[in-house]
Order: C-alpha cells, then sequence, then structure tokens
C-alpha cells in the first residue's frame, strides 16, 4: 500500500526521492509528499493525487539538500487530503516523519500530546509520532545520540504494525528508519545510503540490501549504517547482493505494465519448471529441508486473499484429487477470528504475492501461536508460496516455495497468479509421489504436459490477442458480466471476474456454473455477457448445458474452450480458444485470454490499467 522512500548522500535528494516513489506507484496511493533538510530547516511539499501534482508543485522549489524523505499515501485514518498527506511535521516543524502500517494506540497519544499543548493539523494516525519525538527531545535532550534516543523511546510508545523514516532540522545529517510488522529495505551504495519500502525503489541505485527485521532500526549518517534493536543493542548485519535488473521494471515496448507481465507468463512457467523439476529417479525438487517435513500430512489448509486465494482453490483441487490430502481454503481475513478446529498432522499454506500481506502474515502467526503447546502431532507445520524472498513471509514460516515471477508492477496480479498455480503442480505432484496416490507413469505424462504449456500460452498470446482486443470494444458501455465454471475451473472463473472489476469498474460476477439456476440466471438479459469456460473433461457437457441455459435468456454467450471444438462453435456467441489440454492443466491457459479480454476492456475504456483505484499492490494493512 503506502510506500516509503528515504536518501543520505552527496546527490540532490528530491530527485532521487521523486523517482523513488514513482517505482512505488504500483503500490497504490492516493496523496504524495516529501521533505528534506537544508539550511536548518525542513522543506516539506505535499500534493494530493497523483505523483504529477507533487512534481508540479515542487517546480522552483528544489533545493540542493542531500538527505530527504518521501511516501505516497493510501488513505486509512482520515480522507485523501493534502493536509493528511505525508510527510507529518512536529508543531516546531523541526521533525519529519513518514510512515506506513497503523498505528493503534494513537488516539490515546494524540489525547496525552493534546493535553500538553500539541496542536494537531491532520486526521491521520502519523501526526503523533512526530509529536512525541519532539516531546522526548525537549525533555530528554541526553545521551551522546538524543535523536536516534528520542525515535527509540517513542517507538516504545507505538501500538501496531509500522515501518517508519524520521529526518530533523537539528539533525540535519542523520536519517532514522525503524521496522515493525511492515517492509522496509536499506541500500548503499557509494558514499549514500537509502530506504524504501520495496526494492523496486531501489534498484536504480543500488545492488547491496539489506531488509530490516522486525524491532529493528538503522541510523544512516555521511559515516555509515548503524543498526540497532528496539532495546538499543547495536547489532551487525550484512548487506545481501540483489540479482534483480532494473531493466526488469521498465515496461520494454509494452502500452501497460500489466500487458509486458501478461506476455512474461511463458518465461515464468519455464523459469519454474527449470527450478522445480529434475531429470533424476525423483523428477520433484521442492529444496524442502529435511524432506520429512512432508510426511505423514493428514490435512492441509491453505490461507490467502484476493487472487491468491483463487489460486489456492485450484491448488485445493489438485491436492485433493492428484495426492488424495483433505484441503480447506480460507480467507486469511475470516481465519484469524474464525480459525479451523484443530486437525493433527496439518499443513498450513499460507498465499501471498508479496510476502507482506497482513491479514495472511496474522493469520499464519496465530496458527503458529495456538499450535505451539500442543502435543507433537499438533505443532504448527507452516509452509510459504511468495514472489519475495525477503519478505516478511520467509522469516515466519518453516519452508518456503518462491514462484520465481520476477518483479510484476500492474495492481492486477498476472504472472504472479500464473506462477502460483505452478507451485500448487509442483506440491501436488511430490506429494502424490510421497503417497503414492499416483503412479510415475502418470507423474510424468502431467509433468509432460506442464512442459508444453509455455509455447501454449505463446500460441494464445500470437494468435488471439489481436482478435480479443476487437472484441473488447463491444463492452466499453457494459456494467455486469457473469463468469461460470465447473471443477478446476470455477477458481478461474472467480479470476476473470476479479481482474475485470479490478481495472475496468465493471460490476463482474464468478459462479460455479451448476449453480446459475439457483439464483443467478435472474440477472441474465441481452445487456449482460456471460463468459463460460468449458474445456474438454467429465464435466464438459454439464457446463455447455448451464451455458444453454444463459443462452436462452438472451445473453451474449463467450465460450473459452479448446481449439476446433464444434460443440463450442455451435454453443457460443463468441469463442476464446485454447490448445486442447487435459483439464487437470486448462486453468494454466483458460485464464489467459480471460486477462486478455479485462485489459482491453480497460483499456478502451481509458483506464489507469496498472494502478486502478482503490487499489493496492501490496496490502500491508488490515
Amino acid at each position: 500500500m503506502c510506500g516509503i522512500v528515504g536518501y543520505l548522500g552527496t546527490q540532490a535528494a528530491t530527485g532521487i526521492l521523486i523517482s523513488g516513489l514513482e517505482r512505488l506507484e504500483y503500490r497504490g496511493y492516493d496523496s504524495a509528499g516529501v521533505a528534506t533538510v537544508w539550511e536548518g530547516k525542513i522543506h516539506s511539499v505535499r500534493a494530493k493525487g497523483k505523483l504529477y501534482k507533487l512534481r508540479e508543485k515542487l517546480e522552483g522549489q528544489d533545493t540542493p539538500a542531500t538527505i530527504g524523505i518521501g511516501h505516497t499515501r493510501w488513505a486509512t485514518h482520515g480522507k485523501p487530503e493534502e493536509h493528511n498527506a505525508h510527510p507529518h511535521l512536529d508543531m516546531s516543524q523541526r521533525i519529519a516523519v513518514v510512515q506506513n502500517g497503523i498505528i493503534e494506540n494513537y488516539r490515546e497519544l494524540r489525547e496525552e500530546l493534546k493535553g500538553k499543548g500539541y496542536e494537531f493539523l491532520s486526521k491521520t494516525d502519523t501526526e503523533v509520532i512526530p509529536h512525541l519525538i519532539s516531546d522526548i527531545l525537549q525533555e530528554t535532550k541526553a545521551g551522546d545520540e538524543p535523536f536516534l534516543e528520542a525515535v527509540r523511546l517513542t517507538i516504545a510508545r507505538l501500538e501496531g504494525a509500522f515501518a517508519i523514516a524520521v529526518v530533523c532540522a537539528d539533525y540535519p545529517d542523520e536519517l532514522i528508519t525503524a521496522r515493525q510488522q511492515a517492509p522496509l529495505t536499506l541500500g548503499f551504495g557509494q558514499g549514500e545510503f537509502f530506504c524504501a519500502s520495496d526494492i523496486t525503489a531501489l534498484i536504480p541505485h543500488t545492488r547491496a540490501i539489506l531488509t530490516l527485521e522486525n524491532g529493528e532500526m538503522a541510523r544512516m549518517t555521511p559515516l555509515g549504517m548503524e543498526i540497532y534493536n528496539f532495546a538499543g543493542d547495536r547489532l551487525k548485519k550484512t548487506p545481501r547482493t540483489l540479482d534483480w535488473n532494473p531493466v526488469s521494471v521498465e515496461k520494454q515496448g509494452f502500452r501497460h505494465y500489466m500487458l509486458k507481465e501478461i506476455y512474461e507468463q511463458p518465461a515464468v512457467v519455464r523459469t519454474n519448471i527449470e527450478a522445480y523439476v529434475t531429470d533424476t529417479e525423483h523428477p520433484i525438487n521442492l529444496s524442502i529441508n529435511p524432506p520429512e517435513f512432508l510426511d505423514g500430512i493428514e490435512h492441509i489448509q491453505i490461507l490467502a486473499c484476493g487472487t491468491s486465494w483463487h489460486a489456492s482453490l485450484v491448488g485445493k483441487y489438485l491436492l485433493e484429487q492428484l495426492a488424495g490430502i483433505p484441503t480447506f481454503v480460507y480467507y486469511a481475513s475470516e481465519f484469524r477470528y474464525s480459525p479451523s478446529p484443530m486437525m493433527p498432522n496439518t499443513l498450513t499454506i499460507g498465499v501471498t504475492q508479496s510476502g507482506e500481506t497482513a491479514d495472511t502474515i496474522a493469520a499464519l502467526e496465530m496458527e503458529k501461536e495456538r499450535r505451539s503447546h500442543k502435543e507433537e502431532k499438533f505443532k504448527a507445520r507452516l509452509l510459504g508460496i511468495t514472489n519475495r524472498s525477503e519478505s516478511t513471509i520467509t522469516h515466519l514460516v518453516d519452508q518456503v516455495m518462491y514462484t520465481h515471477a520476477g518483479i510484476e508492477i500492474g495492481v492486477a496480479a498476472t504472472k504472479t497468479f500464473e506462477a502460483q498455480l505452478m507451485s500448487f503442480y509442483f506440491l501436488a505432484l511430490e506429494l502424490a509421489a510421497r503417497r503414492k496416490t499416483l503412479s510415475d507413469e502418470t507423474i510424468h505424462q502431467i509433468l509432460a504436459g506442464l512442459k508444453q504449456i509455455p509455447t501454449q500460452i505463446e500460441s494464445i498470446l500470437e494468435d488471439q490477442e489481436k482478435d480479443i482486443e476487437d472484441l473488447a470494444h463491444a463492452f466499453v458501455d457494459t456494467q455486469d458480466f457473469i463468469f461460470i465454471g465447473r471443477g478446476i475451473n470455477f477458481p478461474i472463473a472467480l479470476e476473470g471476474a476479479l481482474k475485470l472489476k479490478e481495472i475496468s469498474y465493471i460490476h463482474a460476477e464468478g459462479y460455479p456454473a451448476g449453480e446459475m439456476k439457483h439464483g443467478p440466471i435472474a440477472l441474465l438479459d441481452v445487456k449482460v455477457p456471460v463468459v463460460a469456460i468449458a474445456m474438454p473433461g467429465a464435466i464438459y457437457e454439464k457446463v455447455i448445458s448451464n451455458a444453454q441455459e444463459a443462452k436462452a435468456r438472451d445473453a451474449l454467450l463467450i465460450g473459452v474452450a479448446a481449439i476446433d471444438d464444434r460443440e463450442a462453435e455451435h454453443t457460443f456467441d463468441k469463442i476464446l480458444p485454447v490448445a486442447a489440454v487435459d483439464e487437470l492443466l486448462s486453468p494454466l491457459l483458460t485464464v489467459i485470454p480471460l486477462q486478455l479480454l479485462s485489459y482491453h476492456i480497460a483499456a478502451r475504456r481509458g483506464l489507469d490499467v496498472d494502478q486502478p483505484r482503490n487499489l493496492a499492490k501490496s496490502v500491508t494493512v488490515e
């Protein structure tokens, strides 16, 4: 959600801050601001709306300041107005703070500070932080590092999840950051230092990074960077080298990041096959250590949100049908308050693209805690499926499967969804091999089919995109869509509907095809298109029958079906063809035309495809 950048070095800070904020735009925001320290003063500029409005306000105001902080805000406390934008300053305007997350006890702190005469200019939770720092500095003014100590003592008063960056006019060569349950990464350059809530902001400047852990803070000065815990103890930590390339966060000639990322999916599938498939006697290698971690599993529960939840529903189908393990999929936000009964020998999987999704992280933490004092068979076994190796979830779970999708900038997930599906295919096949629920021959057949998927996706992109773009023109003024599917493709109907509503703002719903006659069919008329996923397999005839019910109500009927399917040609008004693969593998293909359809409808409507309103790429608040 919100984005933080910070810089201390020898270059002009404002330009670096703005370029960093640009690379965080995909996280979602509704206001932005920067604060620099120059000639003993804080220079702060804020603006409501997109970054170009902040740039306009900064014209003619740039200073040669070489230290500063910046922020893009996604409104939680207080409306998206300029007075609620970050950075927030204390009353003397000597201290500036940017913050991600939520300070849960801000009301009590606010009343306490008001009682001391402090005035508040915003409705945010963040504004208590600079006032607290100022108050502590005035009261103590002691120690060798008064600014660092004041920030540390302030943090001790805060409850909730937060990441902060702070500068002070009285300490013009110091930038202090802290993390508690919200991501923050540090960067090391040549005589300069950076901080950001996402490493995408750091890629143009450095490859040497260090991720702050929960309960840690950093002090940057021209002499170096120091890491401390919240108790004030100095820590020894070593930066690591990032292997991402700046080119990976460019559009590379595509109109939008989302379209670029749709086209990157064949490469993502190939990368996952290279990462997890071997030519040895045991064809799947998940790099689980110890291997016994996956032995004796009797139940699986999956915790996820949004698109990851849809991927998890496909995962449930695979884990039950291939490995024979009862699997339950929960919205992480609901699981936290209504957890499942505590079953023995349970594998808990958290699925999060960013590795920072607040509800998923909190649900995993709760599950780990509630099982911590139980007998061995009830102990937590936690597996994370994520795209970010440096994220919070990787430090929380016992084992991790990386999805190898690379950086995804578009808010609407595409290639990361495909990569999550691949993770579930490999996990299900590994468990099936261990439990002997599939023969070696069947496993190799499925793997052979998976190896064909990249070429088959490329065929859809090459042969169908122009037709889908032309089809999209018909839906510029459409208000409602319905998507239907059955079995393993029901989650793809849900995902297709989500993609459309996310970026086009068209009301869209996904249903099991068999449920149409139980209520949703009342919505159908000539103005409501229906998209049906009808792939060859055990339930094909049922889906065709359900589609006919929609056609009888005058709905325009669009089918995602196999190439040269004569029955489908007679049933649907328009077909989005994909290769005729085994039904088990079909979700990897059927989602592709739905992504393209959503993209082209939104683009035709002239909308901001990569940054849809009210949405954020990484949902780091509850």
